[in-house]
């Protein structure tokens, strides 16, 4: 029986996390309202009983949601309910920002990534700084809130490869190739503006500048353009 992990790894099954879990469960609330340690060890039994066979894994949160099932099932309505809350609670933490190490770190000048990732970036200058710390924070962002939990565990484990989830919170375009023949044949909006087919080519080069201009200042990376 495989359980999936919240970073996507498969590990073999065990009860007595269950049983572990259950009886920190156990401190929380009064004597009387307590599960016994055996009735916390049929329950991780019955789960694992139901479940040896599935030819499918099972995710963390679902051998949760089992846990709280069978306690309201054994009657520890109270104990169930701050199993929930413990659960919540430590599910926030998880999804906490995460990037304090990793920006000190570029600050300090002590990331390694930061020294090796760009050769066209120092990140010994306060302005690269500056772009390396907004990275780690949509990357931070992107992973815990925008990206699906699968993407991201494959992403992780090297399966896929997400680009630039370092600039993703914005939406931004990456590496654009920019058809400026057809603007300027066809016309195109600037700003919100009409610009149509120049007939001058002075005008034509200005077109193309502002052309370039606005695309370079709502995306990233290199812009190839094409004549």
């Amino acid at each position: 029986m495989k359980i999936i992990k919240r970073d996507g790894t498969e590990v073999e099954f065990n009860r007595g996390k269950i049983v572990k879990a259950i009886n920190a469960a156990n401190r929380s609330v009064a004597p009387n309202d307590e599960l016994p340690m055996e009735e916390a060890e049929r329950i991780a039994q019955d789960i694992q009983d139901t479940y040896k066979s599935s030819t499918s894994p099972l995710s963390v949160e679902e051998v949760q949601d089992m846990v709280i099932y069978r306690l309201m099932q054994a009657g520890a309505y109270r104990l169930a309910q701050n199993y929930t809350v413990y659960r919540y609670k430590h599910e926030l933490i998880r999804k906490a920002n995460s990037t304090d190490k990793r920006i000190l770190s570029i600050v300090n000048g002590t990331n390694a990534d930061a020294k090796t990732e760009n050769s066209n970036k120092n990140p010994d200058i306060i302005s690269v700084q500056r772009d390396y710390i907004a990275g780690e924070t949509s990357r931070d962002i992107t992973e815990r809130i925008l990206l699906p939990d699968d993407v991201v565990a494959a992403h992780k484990e090297g399966i896929i490869h997400f680009h630039d989830t370092d600039y993703f919170l914005t939406k931004e375009h990456n590496c654009s190739l920019v058809n400026i023949d057809d603007m300027l044949q066809n016309g195109t909006v600037i700003s919100g503006t009409l610009i149509e087919r120049p007939h001058r080519f002075s005008t034509a080069c200005n077109i193309a500048t502002q052309i370039i201009a606005q695309v370079a200042s709502s995306q990233y990376g290199l812009r190839t353009a094409v004549l």
